[in-house]
């Protein structure tokens, strides 16, 4: 019995090791009755990200979340169009606060950056250390950033010295993760053009070489991706065909046997991660047939050398492939107390233009008017269907707002994978579906005009003459 007992305390301990849970609790003071979300970084290749969990902003503007992590990590912190992040670390219990917009920076459709406040930050926090660590780079670049061509020889002094101070500075720190970031961060300063400027293979010596892959640290892997940007293009004459020809034959042994006669891929792991980056940047190409880049990303996903790189390309396949015009599109239960659920399936007869929209914001309330007009004129050949987060009750002038819609609305839960699979970032945002299931385009454009002067109602417009064209046959 004594040893099961020790059994369980060990699995118990080391589960404990991997895996440990993290409290943001804060106020927001602009945002009651709002959700509060929180989104992991799924990695920095394909910049997608999965919610970890929510909660709404109480009465009193106080919020709170908890949610396991495995390791230090980025998180970004989401409501209404708004963002912002902090790093997290295992155990970590944070206390922030989660400010408006700047009221001077125009509306971004894809949501406005917003700084997060920290109260009783702990000097050993890995958000004190960072922002302590990118004051430093600040105040050194603004000092002497203007030497770099008025006295380039002093310049690089400067930079010299300061690298050994940082250097110094936290040769003692126990952080991994900090230490990657600092490392990476004056990685980056190194690639300002100096006369005394490593070049690439020096870089990939210092650096990358005796560098295990950091997947997680966002500044390893920007530098990663920023070092290895076009790779292609970069090799040699030889190595580019073979590349191509293994493309041809859709064989991802093929391509790393190419790309392995470039010296700054002669680690595997890297050699594979960049095969995968490499693949996704020519996917648009037309030098490369993209069947089969796509057949290619679609079994390394399951079938890597390196597990960690499997889901790197699942990613990325789906930003590359996700939402493109003639591609089947996802299916959606469209699901909501005391009404029928329906999917696509449901709306096979004519062309689906379904509007995400938020019932409170302005922005949406400006277009509902307009989106009127557009379903009043062509009702008869699109299908409208409206779609809303329903997490909290919503007020009388949004209800009203919403029964002013003659057409279908319904209110579906933020974990509905409609937000996900239809990459929903901002609100109002369009989606137009054709009768077969297809999609038209993702974001479609709305009522009311883009930076082009572009509405939906010259797509309708011409939709609506080629059906009756159709039917005059």
């Amino acid at each position: 019995m004594r040893l099961l007992f020790s059994l369980i305390s060990f699995m118990l301990t080391n589960t404990l090791s991997f895996a440990q849970t993290v409290t943001i609790s804060g106020v927001a003071p602009t945002y009651v009755g709002s959700s509060i979300e929180i989104y992991r970084i799924a990695d920095y290749f394909s910049h997608m990200e999965t919610l970890v969990t929510s909660s709404t902003v109480k009465e009193d503007s106080t919020f709170s979340v908890s949610f396991s992590i495995p390791a230090t990590e980025k998180i970004i912190v989401k409501s209404k169009n708004n963002k912002g992040f902090l790093f997290v670390q295992k155990g970590g219990k944070y206390n922030i606060f989660f400010p408006e917009k700047n009221k001077f920076e125009p509306f971004k459709p894809t949501g406005n950056n917003v700084e997060v406040g920290f109260y009783d930050l702990d000097s050993t926090d890995i958000n004190y250390k960072i922002l302590g660590f990118q004051r430093w780079v600040d105040h050194f670049v603004g000092s002497n950033y203007y030497r770099k061509n008025t006295d380039p020889k002093a310049f690089s002094e400067s930079l010299d010295r300061f690298k050994s101070n940082v250097e110094k500075a936290y040769s003692k720190d126990t952080s991994s993760y900090f230490k990657t970031h600092v490392r990476f961060s004056i990685a980056g300063l190194d690639n300002i053009q100096t006369s005394g400027e490593r070049n690439r293979y020096e870089k990939h010596d210092f650096y990358i070489k005796h560098t295990p892959v950091q997947y997680n640290n966002e500044v390893y892997m920007s530098y990663i991706s920023d070092f290895y940007e076009r790779m292609i293009p970069r090799l040699s004459n030889q190595a580019n065909q073979e590349v191509y020809e293994g493309v041809l034959k859709s064989s991802p042994t093929a391509i790393m046997t190419a790309l392995g006669s470039e010296y700054t891929l002669i680690n595997l792991r890297i050699r594979e991660l960049i095969m995968i980056k490499s693949l996704a940047e020519v996917y648009n190409s037309p030098d490369f047939p993209q069947t089969n880049i796509a057949t290619i990303l679609d079994s390394l996903s399951n079938n890597c050398l390196f597990e960690a790189n499997q889901e790197i390309a699942k990613n990325l396949i789906h930003r590359i492939t996700s939402l493109v015009p003639g591609v089947k599109a996802p299916d959606i239960v469209f699901m909501e107390e005391g009404k029928e659920t329906k999917t696509l399936f449901s709306y096979r007869k004519k062309h689906l233009y379904i509007h995400f929209f938020n019932p409170e914001s302005e922005s949406s309330k400006k277009e509902i008017p307009l989106l009127i007009e557009e379903h009043n004129k062509y009702k008869d050949f699109v299908t409208f269907i409206s779609v809303y987060k329903k997490n909290h009750e919503i007020s009388a002038s949004a209800q009203q707002l919403i029964n002013s819609m003659e057409w279908e609305v319904y209110g579906v839960s933020e974990t509905n994978s409609v937000w996900k699979k239809y990459e929903i970032e901002a609100y109002p945002q369009y989606t137009l579906i054709d009768a077969a299931g297809y999609i038209v385009s993702s974001p479609s454009l709305g009522p009311l005009p883009n930076g082009q002067y572009e509405t939906i109602d010259k797509t309708f417009f011409h939709l609506k003459k080629a059906i009756e064209n159709q039917k005059e046959r």
